[in-house]
């Protein structure tokens, strides 16, 4: 009851502001319900004046609920079948997602942008956008604001991507009558699902190609997000490394990020059960859950985000999530050039 007191009507505007926004997602897929949520938060908040009593549930629903998003999206992965047909496009994505981080080191230093948002930007650039930047957020104690920060930056070279990658596709003389190439181009060099989702949709409709190219991306971008796992240990390690390297004592367990065993028990759990002959429909609640938490995480943190210190402040992650983009984007093409997909 006390819970229900404390964190409540945080919570509840948090609803209210999701609903919408998860609607308006599902008829502009390519813009997505995070960003509607994240916008809609960052306006609100300029208007409401006292937010000492919503304060409590708005921390929550961006910290906890983000998390439980991240182990929801387990249950969208059957593990046999993203091995087994993410194969191919293995050594793609390593060389895309190792491009994309040495990218955003190399711009830290060079461009002294602060460390949390060079890694939200190079980890989100890297693997899958907006889920990666809520896994990442918690193990490396990323703040609201650089965690809307982060989601901005990835979501302008999503939209752009979506757009214009069919064109240049097509340019680059992809193959129109199967879906193969450009599928792994949109699984490997698009950030977001929604995003891959709507080049790899528009490629098939251009070619009439069914839902050839749309499997293809689809797998290969559940490949990338497993990548999710071992980029959070490794955070989790070096964080503990640094904080003991100057002094400060410090404990790996308490920034373990334990909602990532849970992700892949909830991915195993999904495996065995298919295998077992549970249709892969009985899963797919959970996964439209794990998204509906997203867009709900989203408008927490766009409620406790200055949208005015974000404009002044976004120049330099701009020009970092710039060139992971046309990193990632290059090196998939060559990748796919050296193995004779393309």
């Amino acid at each position: 009851m006390n819970f229900i007191r404390q964190n409540g009507p945080g919570i509840l505007l948090c609803l209210v502001i999701a609903i919408p926004c998860w609607i308006l997602g599902n008829q502009f897929p390519v813009i997505g319900g995070p960003v509607f949520a994240i916008l809609t938060g960052m306006i609100l908040t300029l208007v409401l004046k006292k937010k000492d009593r919503l304060q409590s549930g708005i921390t929550y629903t961006s910290k906890k609920i983000l998390q439980y998003a991240v182990i929801l999206l387990g249950f969208g992965m059957n593990l046999s079948v993203v091995l087994q047909t993410g194969k191919q496009s293995l050594p793609i994505i390593l060389s895309t997602i190792s491009t994309s981080l040495i990218i955003a080191a190399v711009l830290h230093k060079g461009m002294h942008i602060p460390g949390k948002i060079s890694t939200l930007v190079g980890v989100g650039s890297s693997i899958c956008g907006g889920s990666a930047i809520a896994a990442t957020a918690p193990v490396i104690e990323a703040d609201d604001e650089e965690v809307a920060q982060a989601i901005s930056v990835i979501f302008f070279f999503n939209v752009l991507a979506a757009v214009l990658f069919p064109t240049f596709g097509a340019f680059l003389g992809f193959s129109t009558k199967s879906g193969e190439a450009f599928g792994i181009f949109a699984g490997t060099a698009i950030n977001d699902t929604s995003s891959v989702t709507a080049a790899a949709s528009t490629w098939d409709s251009l070619y009439h190609l069914g839902s050839a190219t749309l499997d293809k991306a689809v797998t290969v971008k559940l490949t990338r997000t497993l990548a999710i796992i071992p980029i959070t240990l490794v955070l989790a390690f070096m964080r503990t490394r640094r904080e003991k390297a100057s002094g400060n004592s410090f404990d790996f367990k308490k920034i373990f990020p334990f909602f990532i065993l849970f992700f892949l028990l909830a991915s195993l759990i999904t495996t065995v059960s298919i295998s077992m002959g549970v249709p892969a429909d009985f899963f797919v609640p959970f996964k439209t859950l794990s998204k509906y938490f997203i867009v709900l995480a989203m408008a927490a943190i766009g409620l406790n985000t200055n949208i005015v210190k974000l404009v002044k402040t976004g120049g330099k992650p701009i020009v970092m999530g710039f060139c992971c983009w046309i990193g990632i984007t290059a090196v998939s093409l060559f990748m796919q050039h050296m193995l004779h997909i393309w």
